[in-house]
C-alpha cells in the first residue's frame, strides 16, 4: 500500500494550520493498510484562538480528543458534507484514523455507512456492545507522551475493533468499494458516472448503492469533491490560477460552474481565495 500522502488537499490555508499546531501523519500496522489511509496526530499549545477550517475527503473518520477543560472522548466522525471547521485554543491533542473511502464498513458491518454520513457518534454509543473497551481506548491512544506509543494503541485499538474482536471482516464488496472510490478520486478523466459505471459493467443505481452501503457518499459527491480539493490546493500553492483553464482541465462545462462549486465548498470565491485571509 502507499504511505501516508504528503498533501495538503482538503486543508483550507495548510500554511496557518501548520504554523500553529503540530501535525503528523502515521503509517498504521501493516494489515490495516488495505482499510486506512493514515493516522494524523495533532497537539497545539494556543495564546490564542485558532479556527482550522477543512473540506473533506470521502472517508470516515475516528477520532480520538482532548481539550483543556472538558473529558478526553473518541467518536465517529461520518463523512461531513460541508466545510469543517473546528476552534482550537489553550492546549489540546487529537489522534485520529482516517479510514480509506469503503474501508470503515468491515470494521462496524452492521449499518451501511451512509447512516454516519454528517454525523459524529461517540464511540460507546458507535459500538455499545463493547462501550468499556471504548472508554478505556481513550486513555490508551490520548495518554502517552511518546507519538510511537499513540501510533501503537491505535493499531491495537483497530486489530481487536471488529465485529469478533480480531480486527476488519473481509468483505469483497468492500474491496471492491475502495477500489472504485480510489479510482475517481486519483482518475481525473472520470467526470460522468454514467460513463464511469458502464466500463466496470455497472449500472448507475447498483453502483449508487454500493457506495451508499459501504462508502457513505455517491460516486457524483467524489468526482465533485476531487475538483475541488485541487482547485483548492492549486490556489493555495499559485497566484496565477488560470481559473478558466483549470475548470476545463477539471471537466467544468465553464469557469461560472467551478466558481458555483468552489464558492459553496469553501465558503469564498476562488479568484478570492488568499492563505491567511479572514473568510468566516
Amino acid at each position: 500500500m502507499a504511505p501516508p500522502r504528503r498533501d495538503t488537499k482538503g486543508i483550507v490555508d495548510a500554511r496557518e494550520l501548520f504554523a500553529r499546531v503540530d501535525f503528523r501523519r502515521r503509517e498504521p500496522a501493516e494489515a490495516l493498510r488495505p482499510y486506512l489511509e493514515h493516522y494524523w496526530l495533532i497537539d497545539w499549545d494556543l495564546t490564542e484562538p485558532y479556527a482550522s477550517n477543512v473540506v473533506p475527503h470521502p472517508s470516515v473518520n475516528l477520532v480520538f480528543q482532548r481539550y483543556t477543560g472538558t473529558a478526553p472522548f473518541g467518536e465517529v466522525a461520518g463523512i461531513d458534507p460541508h466545510l469543517f471547521t473546528k476552534k482550537l485554543e489553550h492546549r489540546g491533542r487529537v489522534c485520529g484514523i482516517t479510514f480509506r473511502a469503503g474501508g470503515f464498513r468491515p470494521f462496524a458491518p452492521g449499518r451501511a455507512v451512509a447512516e454516519w454520513t454528517g454525523r459524529y457518534v461517540p464511540l460507546g454509543e458507535a459500538f455499545p456492545d463493547r462501550a468499556d473497551a471504548m472508554a478505556a481506548a481513550v486513555g490508551l491512544v490520548l495518554g502517552p507522551d511518546d507519538e510511537d506509543a499513540r501510533v501503537a494503541a491505535l493499531d491495537a485499538f483497530l486489530l481487536t475493533l471488529g465485529p469478533h474482536g480480531r480486527g476488519p471482516e473481509p468483505d469483497q464488496q468492500a474491496d471492491l468499494a475502495m477500489t472504485l472510490a480510489d479510482r475517481i478520486r486519483t482518475d481525473p478523466a472520470i467526470r460522468r458516472v454514467s460513463e464511469f459505471a458502464e466500463a466496470e459493467g455497472m449500472s448507475v443505481r447498483a453502483m449508487q448503492r454500493l457506495f451508499a452501503e459501504y462508502v457513505g457518499v455517491g460516486p457524483k459527491w467524489i468526482i465533485l469533491r476531487r475538483r475541488i480539493h485541487e482547485a483548492l490546493e492549486r490556489a493555495e500553492t499559485r497566484s496565477d490560477v488560470d481559473w478558466a483553464g483549470l475548470a476545463a482541465d477539471l471537466g467544468y462545462a465553464d469557469q461560472a460552474h467551478l466558481v458555483r462549486d468552489f464558492t459553496a465548498t469553501v465558503g469564498v470565491p476562488p479568484t478570492a481565495y488568499a492563505p491567511g485571509a479572514n473568510r468566516r
